[in-house]
């Protein structure tokens, strides 16, 4: 019989006492190591970490999340990593299932869905999440490190393809898109300081521009936000690459924001013969056409979002576009065809799959 796969949980922090506890207790009895590279807290981080037996290790730190997860990975000796941050947890109802998985999988890498929570304060709603599944656990000593100075992300190595990548059904909870924690760390600042570094770069990714536009729609600077936008979606395509299903999805979430509806239709109709599986694409082509009184088309786009559903292991998608908030937007549209028994059932639908 094969050894139970090691695991070591490997993480890069600086002053997170309010979120450091939960995160290390939600992977308690799975990961047998934890590496801490600390960044300089000033906070009880370190003493908290050590009380959960982690070994910490100081960084001194340069604007390069990628180096600083790498250096965590230097000291690691588990046969596989899970990396968070600090403001994330594990999901516990079925995290129990990941050792036997480890042990019978082929795969070198594997995909797990995070829920990204936003809204103004850390009582968290759950329906208030974006989800994105993302590269959180892979073979140690296999060649992969991180790359990028920040939204850092595993480097495979070319042997390492499609078939050696597998999903897995444990949710990782991420808290620190709520508007309490941003300000408190001032990540928009930080953040963007790092990114227009990274701009400098004659080389750089287009996936840059996609990120400073993210943060700036964050910042409700949209008319910036669409501009870089663009860019990004130019670069890709100069580059002989698709662009990303999240940057449309982006894009003409600042068209909406904007008001910007007329001038929306014709390319979002474009984007979605891209992207077709794309519950968010469809959902904001349907509340543009609603919004310019066109109830037949739009109810058709909320119709296909509930054919979608919620669940996509490829693109970013907020919940609700394929369930609660497409049967609201078909309420409405069969409220404005005159179909109001329809509308009525529509309306219970949303309240049904909201609770869900």
């Amino acid at each position: 019989m094969n050894a139970i796969p090691t695991i070591t949980l490997c993480m890069i922090v600086k002053d997170e006492a309010n979120f450091i506890n939960a995160c290390l207790e939600s992977v308690k009895g799975l990961v047998s190591e934890i590496i801490i590279v600390d960044t300089g807290s000033s906070d009880q981080t370190i003493e908290i970490c050590k009380n959960h037996g982690a070994k910490v290790y100081s960084y001194q730190w340069k604007n390069d999340f990628a180096d600083a997860r790498n250096y965590g990975l230097s000291f690691s000796t588990g046969d596989w990593i899970l990396w968070l941050d600090a403001d994330e947890e594990l999901d516990g109802i079925n995290k129990s299932i990941i050792p036997e998985i480890l042990e019978n999988t082929n795969a070198q890498i594997l995909s797990l869905p995070v829920h990204n929570y936003y809204g103004k304060t850390t009582t968290v709603d759950k329906n208030n999440v974006y989800l994105l599944y993302q590269l959180r656990i892979f073979r140690n000593h296999k060649n992969i490190i991180f790359q990028n100075r920040i939204h850092e992300i595993p480097l495979l190595p070319a042997e390492i393809t499609e078939k050696d990548i597998e999903s897995l059904p444990v949710a990782i909870h991420h808290y620190g898109y709520l508007q309490d924690v941003t300000e408190t760390k001032q990540k928009s600042t930080r953040n963007i300081k790092i990114l227009q570094q990274e701009l400098s770069d004659p080389a750089h990714s287009p996936w840059i521009e996609y990120h400073l536009a993210s943060e700036f729609y964050r910042l409700e600077k949209y008319q910036l936000a669409f501009q870089l936008a663009n860019q990004s979606i130019l670069l890709f395509l100069q580059k002989s690459q698709k662009p990303p299903s999240l940057l449309y999805k982006l894009k003409y979430a600042i068209l909406i924001e904007t008001d910007s509806l007329e001038g929306a239709l014709p390319g979002i109709e474009k984007a979605i013969l891209l992207y077709p599986d794309y519950v968010d694409l469809h959902f904001y082509m349907g509340f543009i056409l609603y919004r310019l009184e066109n109830y037949k088309e739009a109810l058709q786009a909320f119709e296909k979002c509930l054919e979608l559903g919620d669940h996509h292991t490829e693109h970013l998608v907020l919940k609700g576009m394929g369930s609660f908030k497409a049967w609201r937007y078909k309420g409405l549209c069969l409220e404005q065809l005159g179909k109001m028994d329809e509308a009525q059932a529509a309306f219970r639908y949303e309240k049904k799959t909201q609770m869900d």
